[in-house]
């Protein structure tokens, strides 16, 4: 489900007031998720070649030091090897508080920082953080529907819930 990060489905925030919702939205859904759990924390950024520097300016590694490369998902299909891509995603453990992503959930938020997203240590639930809202996906309907159910307010009023 598509909960979005501020009210009237609002995409970028433009104060502190802002931040302060968007921040509160997403460590409000993390909070459910993952109290009292370890999380594992994904980014990723993508190059040209298997071990050369991102493609565009990121600050994935300023903003998330401790991420070791866990996977790279290489697409070579194009003869032409300019349009390789080597999708890298780094992962770290950490026990869930409030607040201990809250840097990378800003640039996030700002579209500075894409491909995030925590999960629980048995990948059982997953929270996509994107400029404007966060996808979550559960294990089971009836956990979706719990969540739902709690930040209806949250919800995109589109019919395909988008």
């Amino acid at each position: 489900m598509r909960f979005h990060s501020l009210p009237g489905s609002k995409r970028y925030p433009e104060s502190e007031d802002e931040y302060a919702i968007v921040l509160d939205r997403y460590n409000t859904i993390l909070d459910e998720l993952f109290a009292d759990t370890d999380v594992f924390v994904v980014t990723m950024d993508w190059s040209n070649t298997p071990t050369g520097p991102a493609g565009y300016p990121t600050p994935r590694q300023m903003l998330h030091p401790d991420g070791i490369r866990w996977w790279t998902e290489s697409k070579q299909d194009d003869p032409d090897p300019d349009f390789h891509t080597h999708t890298r995603l780094y992962i770290d453990r950490r026990p869930w508080e409030r607040g201990c992503v809250d840097e990378l959930l800003r640039a996030v938020a700002d579209d500075a920082l894409a491909e995030v997203f925590l999960t629980d240590t048995d990948l059982r639930c997953i929270h996509h953080p994107y400029d404007g809202g966060a996808d979550v996906i559960l294990a089971t309907p009836a956990e979706r529907d719990r969540v739902r159910d709690q930040h209806t307010n949250w919800l995109s009023s589109h019919p395909a819930g988008l």
